[in-house]
């Protein structure tokens, strides 16, 4: 094996892993609203929404979320999911 061909193989790996890490892109980016766009029934009004999301830490995250005309917050993270009712409840 000569250089030229340990040359073209480093570059072949560098082409594969480069096309996963953009596909990877791509599907985090488009693949949630196409899931949503290909599960909706025309017609059919959403009941469930979230609003926002904020990362308040590498584990845990804050949603808003609309169900019907109300809002909900819910604290996810550390294996548990915790509402201000919940968290209310364990604070007592």
């Amino acid at each position: 094996m000569d250089f030229l061909d340990f040359l073209r193989a480093v570059l072949a790996l560098a082409v594969t892993l480069g096309l996963i890490g953009l596909a990877s892109v791509g599907v985090r980016r488009y693949a949630p609203g196409l899931m949503a766009k290909l599960q909706a029934q025309p017609g059919k009004k959403k009941r469930m929404q979230v609003v926002e999301t904020v990362v308040l830490g590498p584990t845990q995250r804050l949603l808003l979320v609309r169900v019907d005309e109300g809002e909900r917050l819910i604290l996810l993270g550390e294996g548990r999911d915790v509402t201000p009712e919940s968290y209310a409840e364990t604070r007592r």
